[in-house]
């Protein structure tokens, strides 16, 4: 407890999945926290249940009038800025490369990219005023292999993962901390915006069954998980910390499925036992054990 004692965060997209339990969790660890989102009544409700520890305001990461405004509330409100939580995002356009047109691009890039590099720009002065800080922005596995996501998605965060690099080098002698979080399987809505609770419930079900048949760790990722990482960046615990991409996943960056599941490894030793049994019934005359 206590371990952002006296701290203030904005956190974007805070008012559900992966920002909400970062709000829980830094309101637990004592911050004060400024909640931006679109979602305004998931957002006044939070904000309720905090009294005047957490506050909400209207942000739309798209808008960079709404950024801006949200870095000068949290000074404003709480006497400064000291963590700063580049979450907000969604899934963004679903086409292929064949069919993507520039204004998709532009909309997820919008949304994924240029929202983080504002974020940055515009906590930069509040965090010099406060002699330095934390700025944690949100990638993804998918920003680091195929399949991981939708194209233009991956894309855009792969380039936070850079972008994440090149403000660390920036901002560093401002003792400003710049590090991203690329969370693998997590149970959020990201991927099913705008449909029906019983059809994301439905997805999300899914997800908690497949995910053992995803990654070493055999259960999925919550946005506790999420949390617990960006408490670390954000606490002074990762004051010799910066310019990282932190992994949460749950292994399945480690490799193929061969190299962590026993099943599988152990098919594939009796595959190579059975084979290797039809081989030397063929060739009797032989030797080696080279098939």
């Amino acid at each position: 407890m206590d371990r952002l004692k006296g701290k203030v965060a904005a956190i974007t997209g805070g008012a559900s999945g992966i920002g909400l339990g970062a709000v829980e969790r830094f309101a637990a660890e004592g911050a004060r926290v400024l909640v931006g989102d679109i979602d305004e009544a998931a957002g006044l409700a939070l904000a309720a249940r905090y009294g005047g520890e957490v506050a909400f305001q209207r942000c739309d990461v798209t808008e960079e009038a709404d950024i801006a405004a949200l870095m000068d509330a949290a000074s404003a409100r709480f006497g400064g800025l000291d963590v700063v939580f580049n979450n907000a995002g969604a899934g963004g356009a679903r086409e292929t490369l064949s069919e993507m047109t520039g204004e998709a691009w532009d909309r997820t890039q919008a949304l994924l990219l240029r929202s983080v590099a504002l974020g940055i720009r515009y906590a930069i002065p509040h965090l010099k005023r406060r002699g330095g800080g934390s700025i944690i922005n949100t990638a993804s596995i998918a920003g680091m292999q195929a399949g991981a996501g939708p194209i233009a998605y991956s894309t855009m965060k792969a380039a936070v993962i850079h972008l994440t690099r090149l403000a660390a080098a920036e901002l560093g002698r401002d003792r400003i901390r710049v590090n991203a979080i690329c969370p693998g399987l997590i149970l959020t809505n990201i991927f099913t915006p705008g449909v029906p609770s019983g059809f994301a419930d439905m997805v999300k079900a899914e997800m908690r069954q497949g995910a053992p048949e995803a990654q070493p760790i055999p259960k999925p990722g919550e946005p506790a998980d999420i949390a617990a990482a960006a408490l670390f960046f954000a606490s002074d615990e990762s004051e010799f910390v910066t310019g990282v991409h932190m992994l949460v996943d749950g292994g399945m960056f480690t490799g193929p499925r061969q190299a962590w599941d026993p099943e599988l490894r152990g098919q594939r030793l009796r595959e190579r036992e059975e084979r290797l049994a039809v081989w030397r019934a063929e060739h009797p005359d032989e030797t080696s054990e080279a098939i």
